[in-house]
């Protein structure tokens, strides 16, 4: 089986973004119905990356994301543990001052501790084995008082707006699987988020990794959401 199974192995989830790399940007467009771009800009206004600051952006793919931090003139770090999605983003984002492109695994970050002053993962924390564990090296390399920022896929809270969500997931996106040269990308977005927590669950999960005020913000009646956290040093 080629798909990448919901036991997350970190070499199968790997290979499926290798092969996805060269037209990742594209796939997420497509599966998300434009949203992504209204999703990435409400990350930048809510991370509020400054001049001077280091921010780390985990699983960043190609930089697509990391490139607002930068040129708001934080030293980004796009972090990804795909080395196709890399390559990728090197040659895509060639050129962009402030931006570093750094092989890593969530559960054993390549940097040191107190390292950023806000770290920020996009549609990847569903994508590691160990979820508690990612969080906790987030904390581990943010500065006491630095922030965390995570956009996730989530579930609507309106009832209705669920249901057509679920139907969308279990019908929609496995149609698309069938015609699509790269069928496994599709079935594993419905999977994973399928079987992602709701946006309560999540909090609590990120409060338990040790960082405080906890809060969040639907995107799109809640199919995505944003997680807002401080690290209490």
């Amino acid at each position: 089986m080629t798909r990448a199974d919901l036991d997350k192995q970190p070499a199968d989830v790997a290979a499926m973004f290798d092969r996805t790399a060269d037209r990742y940007d594209l796939l997420n467009s497509l599966m998300t119905g434009g949203q992504d771009r209204r999703w990435r800009r409400a990350v930048v206004r809510a991370v509020d990356a400054r001049p001077g600051e280091r921010v780390l952006d985990l699983a960043a793919g190609t930089g697509t994301s990391s490139v607002p931090f930068a040129e708001a003139g934080a030293e980004t770090v796009a972090c990804d543990f795909s080395l196709g999605m890399l390559r990728v983003g090197v040659r895509r984002q060639e050129g962009v001052r402030g931006l570093h492109f750094v092989a890593g695994d969530a559960l054993r970050l390549p940097f040191a501790d107190g390292s950023f002053d806000a770290v920020t993962i996009s549609f990847g924390l569903r994508n590691v084995a160990d979820t508690g564990a990612a969080l906790r090296e987030l904390r581990r390399v943010a500065k006491p008082g630095g922030r965390l920022l995570v956009c996730e896929v989530s579930h609507p809270p309106n009832r209705l707006l669920r249901l057509g969500h679920r139907a969308h997931l279990k019908v929609g996106l496995p149609a698309l699987a069938r015609v699509s040269s790269n069928p496994d990308s599709y079935t594993y977005l419905a999977e994973s988020t399928l079987a992602w927590p709701d946006q309560a669950a999540l909090a609590r999960r990120i409060q338990a990794a040790g960082w405080s005020g906890v809060r969040w913000r639907d995107l799109t009646f809640g199919v995505a959401a944003m997680h807002h956290a401080v690290n209490p040093g």
